[in-house]
């Protein structure tokens, strides 16, 4: 056996993706009724908590610089169809995912399209953040 060294975040370190966004609330029903997210908790109408496909998603209203990221702006994609950040969630069975999501109001940019080891399609939060969902067909 390799000898491990300890990870330097801990053993119990845990993924929270941040998604900037312009309404919390929108965003929020969005990702719990659509996606099928669990609320864990919001905060003064800015931020949301959810539970979501075993890690954290927290969704944030835009804002300046503060004293632990002076530089730094939050704000939600000012072009969609400008991709610095996506998430891609792996399924089962692509096309069924698609159906659901789409009967549950998601739209997509085009329906799955099978790319021989994988089955994929894309759509768009109501902010414009890209969710990939994915089917592995690799044996």
């Amino acid at each position: 056996m390799a000898n491990q060294q300890a990870a330097p975040l801990g053993p119990d370190v845990a993924v929270t993706h941040i998604l900037v966004v312009t309404d919390p609330a929108r965003s929020r029903d969005f990702w719990v009724d659509v996606l099928g997210a669990e609320l864990y908790r919001e905060y003064g109408g800015t931020s949301v908590v959810l539970r979501f496909a075993g890690s954290w998603l927290l969704l944030v209203s835009g804002g300046g610089p503060t004293a632990d990221k002076p530089t730094v702006v939050f704000e939600p994609p000012a072009d969609p169809d400008r991709v610095g950040h996506a998430m891609t969630l792996r399924v089962a069975d692509c096309q069924a995912a698609y159906e659901a999501l789409r009967s549950a109001g998601a739209s997509f940019l085009t329906p799955p399209h099978d790319w021989g080891s994988e089955v994929r399609c894309f759509l768009r939060d109501p902010d414009g953040h890209l969710v990939e969902i994915s089917q592995s067909k690799a044996g």
